[in-house]
């Protein structure tokens, strides 16, 4: 089964969302720039989480970039 950000994404890559998919990925970058700046708590689970959003949201970014190119034919 996926997982919810592979679904947003997949939404999002469908509705052709660059720019919500830029910007999920900024969210994801400064939540885990967040904590990772704090040592008051071991947050290794959250930010393999994170780091594993962060690879679907550029998998998404990527597939509209492909899609965006011009193609020689």
């Amino acid at each position: 089964m996926n997982s919810a950000i592979e679904q947003i994404v997949a939404a999002y890559v469908g509705l052709g969302q660059i720019q919500a998919l830029q910007d999920l990925k900024l969210h994801r970058q400064n939540l885990a720039a967040v904590v990772r700046d704090r040592s008051d708590f071991n947050f290794a689970v959250l930010l393999g989480q994170l780091d594993d959003d962060l690879v679907a949201i550029e998998s998404g970014l990527e597939q509209l970039r492909r899609k965006a190119e011009p193609r020689d034919e």
